[in-house]
Protein backbone atom coordinates (compact mmCIF):
# COMPACT_ATOMS: atom_id res chain seq x y z
CA UNK A 1 0.00 0.00 0.00
CA UNK A 2 2.64 2.83 0.77
CA UNK A 3 3.93 2.08 -2.59
CA UNK A 4 1.08 2.77 -4.28
CA UNK A 5 1.06 5.97 -1.83
CA UNK A 6 4.43 6.78 -3.08
CA UNK A 7 3.84 6.40 -6.43
CA UNK A 8 0.64 8.16 -6.75
CA UNK A 9 2.09 10.84 -4.69
CA UNK A 10 4.93 11.38 -7.35
CA UNK A 11 2.86 11.32 -10.89
CA UNK A 12 0.36 13.90 -8.97
CA UNK A 13 3.70 16.37 -8.10
CA UNK A 14 5.13 15.46 -11.38
CA UNK A 15 2.27 16.33 -13.34
CA UNK A 16 1.75 19.45 -11.51
CA UNK A 17 5.15 20.47 -11.97
CA UNK A 18 4.99 19.76 -16.02
CA UNK A 19 1.65 21.85 -16.01
CA UNK A 20 3.81 25.07 -14.23
CA UNK A 21 7.20 24.10 -16.36
CA UNK A 22 4.47 24.63 -19.14
CA UNK A 23 3.30 27.99 -18.80
CA UNK A 24 6.50 29.37 -17.52
CA UNK A 25 8.80 28.28 -21.10
CA UNK A 26 6.02 27.43 -22.98
CA UNK A 27 2.64 29.07 -23.22
CA UNK A 28 3.64 32.57 -21.55
CA UNK A 29 6.03 32.41 -24.37
CA UNK A 30 3.71 31.58 -27.25
CA UNK A 31 1.60 34.10 -25.50
CA UNK A 32 3.65 36.62 -25.79
CA UNK A 33 4.19 36.32 -29.35
CA UNK A 34 0.44 36.80 -30.25
CA UNK A 35 -0.09 39.93 -31.94
CA UNK A 36 -1.74 43.14 -30.30
CA UNK A 37 -3.74 42.45 -26.99
CA UNK A 38 -3.88 38.64 -27.34
CA UNK A 39 -1.05 38.19 -24.41
CA UNK A 40 -3.09 40.19 -22.20
CA UNK A 41 -6.23 37.85 -22.62
CA UNK A 42 -4.61 34.84 -22.77
CA UNK A 43 -2.97 35.35 -19.77
CA UNK A 44 -6.61 36.59 -17.94
CA UNK A 45 -8.29 33.53 -19.40
CA UNK A 46 -5.51 31.47 -18.26
CA UNK A 47 -5.49 33.01 -14.91
CA UNK A 48 -9.51 31.98 -14.58
CA UNK A 49 -8.97 28.56 -16.05
CA UNK A 50 -5.36 27.43 -14.03
CA UNK A 51 -6.51 29.78 -11.01
CA UNK A 52 -9.39 27.47 -10.32
CA UNK A 53 -7.90 23.92 -10.79
CA UNK A 54 -4.00 25.07 -9.13
CA UNK A 55 -5.10 25.35 -5.41
CA UNK A 56 -6.18 21.90 -5.74
CA UNK A 57 -3.57 20.54 -7.03
CA UNK A 58 -1.36 22.14 -4.57
CA UNK A 59 -2.94 21.38 -1.72
CA UNK A 60 -3.38 17.70 -2.57
CA UNK A 61 0.15 17.74 -3.45
CA UNK A 62 1.21 18.65 -0.03
CA UNK A 63 -0.86 16.52 1.54
CA UNK A 64 -0.01 13.16 -0.46
CA UNK A 65 3.37 13.89 0.62
CA UNK A 66 2.77 14.57 4.50
CA UNK A 67 0.64 11.10 4.39
CA UNK A 68 3.73 9.71 2.72
CA UNK A 69 6.13 11.22 4.97
CA UNK A 70 4.02 9.96 8.25
CA UNK A 71 3.00 6.49 6.88
CA UNK A 72 6.56 5.70 5.90
CA UNK A 73 8.26 7.03 9.03
CA UNK A 74 10.77 4.56 9.75
CA UNK A 75 11.86 4.22 5.75
CA UNK A 76 14.16 4.98 4.31
CA UNK A 77 13.98 7.99 2.26
CA UNK A 78 11.69 9.87 4.82
CA UNK A 79 13.90 13.02 5.52
CA UNK A 80 13.83 13.70 1.42
CA UNK A 81 9.87 13.45 1.76
CA UNK A 82 10.10 15.54 4.35
CA UNK A 83 11.90 18.10 3.00
CA UNK A 84 9.93 17.85 -0.15
CA UNK A 85 6.99 18.51 1.78
CA UNK A 86 8.47 21.65 3.57
CA UNK A 87 9.56 22.83 -0.23
CA UNK A 88 6.06 21.98 -1.21
CA UNK A 89 4.77 24.32 1.87
CA UNK A 90 7.29 27.14 0.61
CA UNK A 91 5.25 27.28 -3.05
CA UNK A 92 2.20 27.36 -1.57
CA UNK A 93 3.34 30.55 0.54
CA UNK A 94 4.86 31.99 -2.25
CA UNK A 95 1.45 31.51 -4.39
CA UNK A 96 -1.03 32.76 -1.76
CA UNK A 97 1.38 35.95 -0.82
CA UNK A 98 2.98 36.63 -4.37
CA UNK A 99 1.41 35.10 -7.02
CA UNK A 100 -2.22 34.73 -6.26
CA UNK A 101 -3.01 38.68 -5.56
CA UNK A 102 -1.00 39.58 -9.20
CA UNK A 103 -3.82 36.70 -10.97
CA UNK A 104 -6.48 37.63 -8.91
CA UNK A 105 -6.04 41.36 -10.68
CA UNK A 106 -4.55 39.83 -14.03
CA UNK A 107 -7.79 37.74 -14.47
CA UNK A 108 -10.39 40.25 -14.41
CA UNK A 109 -8.20 42.86 -16.96
CA UNK A 110 -9.67 43.26 -20.51
CA UNK A 111 -7.97 45.45 -23.02
CA UNK A 112 -10.05 48.08 -21.95
CA UNK A 113 -9.81 48.28 -18.32
CA UNK A 114 -6.26 46.70 -17.69
CA UNK A 115 -4.01 49.14 -15.60
CA UNK A 116 -0.92 50.71 -18.03
CA UNK A 117 1.50 48.81 -15.74
CA UNK A 118 -0.08 45.72 -16.84
CA UNK A 119 2.74 43.77 -18.42
CA UNK A 120 5.21 45.07 -15.68
CA UNK A 121 2.88 43.37 -13.75
CA UNK A 122 3.05 40.23 -15.78
CA UNK A 123 6.47 40.42 -15.50
CA UNK A 124 6.69 40.35 -12.00
CA UNK A 125 4.40 37.35 -11.49
CA UNK A 126 6.61 35.62 -14.10
CA UNK A 127 9.88 36.30 -11.92
CA UNK A 128 8.12 34.73 -8.91
CA UNK A 129 6.47 31.84 -10.74
CA UNK A 130 10.19 30.89 -12.02
CA UNK A 131 11.08 30.89 -8.55
CA UNK A 132 8.10 28.42 -7.29
CA UNK A 133 8.91 26.74 -10.02
CA UNK A 134 12.38 26.02 -8.90
CA UNK A 135 11.19 25.23 -5.93
CA UNK A 136 8.38 22.39 -7.09
CA UNK A 137 11.20 20.92 -9.48
CA UNK A 138 13.21 20.18 -5.86
CA UNK A 139 10.53 18.90 -4.28
CA UNK A 140 9.60 16.22 -7.04
CA UNK A 141 12.90 15.57 -7.25
CA UNK A 142 13.41 14.82 -3.64
CA UNK A 143 10.08 12.55 -4.01
CA UNK A 144 11.71 10.90 -7.21
CA UNK A 145 14.76 10.15 -4.96
CA UNK A 146 13.13 9.00 -1.88
CA UNK A 147 11.71 5.98 -4.31
CA UNK A 148 14.98 4.84 -4.95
Amino acid sequence: MLNALEVFTTVVVGLMVGVEFSVAFVMNRIFGALPEDSDQLARSHGGRMLGAVMPVWYITSLVLTAVWAVAGWHHDGTGLVVTAGALLILSVIMSVLLLVPINNQGKTWTPENRPEDWKEQMNRWDRYHYVRVAVIIAAFALLVAALV
